[in-house]
């Protein structure tokens, strides 16, 4: 059987990631695909409970070192229980977020050695790697600015402040250059329809994928 797609969204805060990935997800369903959408972190139960843990909660409860550790125990789960099975059997996964997120969140805007997420990258995800990761940029004020008017229980990234998501800002979009050839940057600035369409033309250039 033909392994499935693996496609992540990744961006700061506020970016509009899980409403574009509902739908992607439609429209790659109406075109005849299995399709699991997923989160990260989260997206099985015992994954689901870590994100309890990280996401809510005062801004400095856990160090980027431990956040570090606690997304990655959070990821093990979730590629075993969810992503690795889904590919397994043709259909198509996509994610808000995945391993970039640690790679901005814990380490260019945290400050994790790169040594050490590297290191946790390659025995955690193995051959588990995103065929397409979209970035959706935008400036940190508008973000933030979307995600206080969306506030919910889950705010612990958001009140870490403006110098943090800069910082974040520059590590997503620095990953985007490291791998051209994985990610696509999207511009998140625009309408829900101009986003969607930038999505789709990236998923269409990228996997081959037409309708």
């Amino acid at each position: 059987m033909t392994r499935g797609r693996f496609i992540t969204f990744e961006g700061g805060e506020g970016a509009g990631k899980s409403t574009q990935l509902k739908r992607l997800a439609a429209r790659l369903q109406d075109q005849g695909q299995e399709v699991v959408a997923t989160r990260e972190p989260g997206g099985s139960p015992g994954a689901e409970s870590i994100r309890e843990l990280v996401l809510k909660g005062a801004a400095d409860r856990w160090s980027p070192v431990t956040e570090t550790l606690l997304m990655y125990a959070a990821r093990r789960d979730h590629i075993e229980r969810v992503i690795r099975p889904a590919l397994a059997r043709g259909a198509w996964v996509v994610c808000d977020r995945f391993a970039d997120s640690t790679r901005a969140y814990q380490g260019a805007a945290g400050g994790t050695d790169p040594g050490l997420i590297s290191a946790l990258e390659s025995h955690i995800l193995e051959d588990t790697r995103p065929d397409l990761t979209l970035v959706f940029d935008l400036p940190v004020e508008v973000g933030l600015e979307r995600a206080h008017a969306r506030a919910g229980t889950e705010m612990r990234f958001e009140s870490k402040g403006s110098a943090f998501h800069e910082r974040l800002r520059d590590g997503f979009l620095a990953i985007a250059r490291a791998e051209p050839e994985r990610c696509a940057v999207i511009d998140a600035t625009g309408s829900l329809e101009a986003v969607e369409q930038a999505v789709w033309a990236a998923v269409e250039a990228r996997l081959a994928v037409h309708g």
